[in-house]
């Protein structure tokens, strides 16, 4: 067997791993780079690999850096099953769909900037009929039943506990006589996060393929990131100003919503209004509502007990779909906070919320994901004065804060006692899905524990396994 690391290797973005067993090729995951504009242009309209000799896809959860990339492998030739848990299964369409959708409406509203200099136009990445074109691809998988990708490989998904439906992938198997596992974690979870289940740990696998994102730091308690945003909220409101929140419209959206709901309903803040702008966070909102499998007991007793009985909806709570609301919403002056994707501040609605309130002091600029290098998401959180929104520069005057402890990522102790799982049977760990300084601290974390033969694979490299 073979594996070659095309995408999420010493970076974050763009999860795609190929596996070749048995002369047939699979796939796990297929995601979008996400970095420097032009960088990410070609490196995602140009597959490393050719669509059609791939024989199917196992996908470990929706969000657009594992998922991203899959409307572009069908238009390239891709004509495969893509495997992925009903939960995931249900995100992904819908947020294919308005990926493509978002890539369109850039695309318009850079070319009637290039027009104006003269420049040529630019193309979407993939259209809306190419996302469309996906979902015939799907077949559901519940969590812990095996199924067969490709000959000679048993695949099972096991709760990763990062987002609804997110999944780790086990597959067994057998090749010219040998048997072994690989693991491939995806993105995994904390303990403690809300809604969703715990993580499962691995067990006796041979090979590891595990992500490091947070492989540098310990994450902050829950109820911490939880006081940080009521504070930041509250001192906004007091000098007459908005919170801008760029968020992922899948989970990271839903925790903000659900934390702001318990504080306006124990009056630890005032009742002021709040927005989430994006047509897709709308529909993930109702996706979640119909996947309470994924759910964890507190999260069951909580719509329970609710006077809503719902986890995404209260009183002052308003769903924008349209954009001439979406607008609306920046010609208006009174305290809020606007919820809006996408989560690294790299496209969508979020954009022209920034680019209106950006230069405000009265206004807070809320990050709360991780942000991939040379978005516009990390220059905010790194506190640049100066940046660039639709390619004319604003002077920051909003303050930015950043909260940590809203990752949907483990931190490096979890981290560790995930390979810790497998250390005494484990014959490789490969880290993915990290940047060098967060995989560097985890190595040496790992080698402090007694975690041996691990490596950190560059992109496009080949590796031998058997």
């Amino acid at each position: 067997m073979r594996i070659t690391f095309y995408g999420a290797a010493q970076t974050v973005t763009g999860s795609q791993h190929l596996l070749e067993v048995n002369g047939y090729r699979l796939l796990l995951d297929c995601g979008l780079f996400q970095g420097r504009r032009a960088e990410s242009y070609e490196r995602n309209r140009k597959l490393a690999y050719p669509a059609h000799k791939i024989d199917a896809l196992i996908l470990s959860h929706a969000h657009i850096d594992h998922s991203g990339n899959i409307p572009n492998l069908v238009k390239s030739g891709f004509s495969g099953p893509i495997y992925a848990t009903p939960a995931t299964s249900h995100l992904a369409k819908i947020m294919l769909l308005d990926s493509a959708h978002i890539q369109e409406d850039d695309a318009e509203y850079l070319n009637h900037k290039r027009r104006k200099k003269g420049e040529p136009p630019v193309e979407p990445i993939y259209s809306t009929a190419d996302a469309e074109r996906v979902a015939p691809h799907f077949q559901d998988v519940p969590y812990d039943k095996a199924f067969e990708p490709i000959p000679g490989v048993v695949a099972r998904f096991v709760d990763a506990g990062h987002i609804l439906g997110s999944a780790a992938i086990c597959l067994d198997i057998e090749e010219k006589g040998q048997r072994f596992s690989l693991w491939f974690s995806g993105d995994i979870g904390g303990p403690d996060l809300p809604f969703i289940r715990a993580p499962v740990l691995p067990e006796a696998v041979d090979y590891l393929m595990m992500e490091c994102t947070y492989g540098d730091k310990r994450h902050d308690d829950p109820q911490k990131a939880y006081d940080e945003l009521r504070e930041t909220v509250q001192r906004t409101i007091a000098r007459g100003g908005k919170v801008i929140i760029p968020a992922f419209a899948v989970g990271r959206t839903q925790e903000i919503v659900y934390s702001l709901h318990r504080m306006i309903n124990q009056g630890e803040l005032p009742s002021i209004p709040v927005y989430v702008d994006s047509p897709l966070a709308v529909n993930v909102s109702e996706i979640f509502r119909q996947h309470p499998e994924c759910f964890d007991e507190e999260t069951r007793q909580f719509i329970l007990d609710d006077r809503y009985h719902d986890l995404f909806g209260f009183h002052r709570l308003t769903y924008i779909r349209s954009v001439e609301e979406s607008k609306a919403l920046n010609e208006r002056r009174e305290p809020m906070v606007i919820i809006s994707a996408s989560g690294m501040a790299e496209v969508g609605r979020i954009l022209h919320h920034l680019k209106n309130n950006i230069e405000d002091p009265r206004n807070t600029i809320l990050i709360v994901s991780w942000q991939a290098p040379n978005t516009l998401g990390r220059r905010l959180a790194e506190q640049e004065t100066r940046v660039k929104i639709f390619g004319e520069e604003y002077i920051r005057r909003a303050e930015v804060v950043t909260i940590g402890g809203y990752s949907a990522h483990a931190g490096q102790p979890f981290l560790v006692q995930y390979a810790k799982a497998v250390a005494d049977r484990v014959k490789r760990i490969f880290l993915v899905h990290g940047e060098p300084k967060a995989a560097s601290a985890l190595l040496e974390k790992f080698s402090e524990n007694g975690i041996q033969r691990v490596e950190y694979p560059i992109l496009n490299r080949t590796i031998s396994l058997s």
